[in-house]
């Protein structure tokens, strides 16, 4: 099946879900575009692309005539040499790529003349942060939560309580309400819950597809058990 896409990534330094996908659903209406799946990517850390094991596969799942809608090109990788792979891809596949920053479509159709310009913003962006000494602001460490990411956002959406999901993993409220605090994942899980709510509410979770590297770490310890 044809499917349009709206993807949102949320790392820090990025803008919010929110503001992402109110760019989004703006630029939809506009153009008169339909969105039938949300894609979220979370993680605490800008990974590079070959660690974004979900979002290769959503990439290798692309269809000929799909759409994928962002906000800003970035959202699918500030790396310039990352995001080149990304469009290839995704021309390969005969994808039509939204950008709602500046109202553009790349697809077969568009001029490298076009999509350059681009392409060396953020390579002069990528030179700056290089620049940048220590830890990267806004990283995270790992923590023994992590496991439970998924399970904590899909609680949340549902409308549990930090208390109530404290009890149901059996560990420390305190503790739990830190990491969701640190990680934003309340901003997430309200994220989902709206779309959920708003549009797609016949469709439930199924239009949500969240791509998520400690769900996917979770899944293959539990495979190894």
């Amino acid at each position: 099946m044809v499917y349009s896409y709206s993807y949102r990534r949320q790392v820090p330094g990025f803008p919010s879900l929110v503001t992402q996908q109110h760019e989004i659903h703006l630029l939809a209406r506009e153009h008169s575009l339909t969105i039938d799946k949300e894609v979220v990517e979370y993680a605490t850390k800008n990974l590079q692309l070959e660690d974004r094991t979900g979002f290769e596969e959503f990439l290798a799942s692309m269809k000929e005539g799909n759409t994928v809608i962002v906000s800003d090109l970035a959202i699918l990788s500030d790396r310039a040499e990352e995001l080149i792979k990304v469009i290839n891809c995704m021309l390969t596949h005969n994808i039509d790529l939204w950008i709602a920053s500046n109202g553009m479509c790349i697809n077969r159709e568009t001029s490298m003349v076009e999509i350059f310009p681009l392409l060396n913003t953020l390579r002069e962006e990528g030179k700056e942060k290089s620049t940048n000494i220590g830890r990267p602001k806004g990283s995270k460490s790992t923590s023994k939560f992590d496991i439970y990411h998924g399970k904590i956002i899909n609680l949340l959406s549902e409308g549990m309580s930090v208390s109530a999901i404290s009890r149901e993993l059996e560990v420390s409220r305190s503790s739990l309400k830190d990491y969701i605090e640190s990680r934003n994942i309340k901003e997430l899980a309200e994220s989902m819950g709206h779309v959920i709510s708003s549009e797609h509410v016949e469709r439930g979770l199924d239009n949500i597809v969240l791509i998520c590297p400690f769900e996917e770490a979770s899944k293959h310890n539990q495979m190894k058990a």
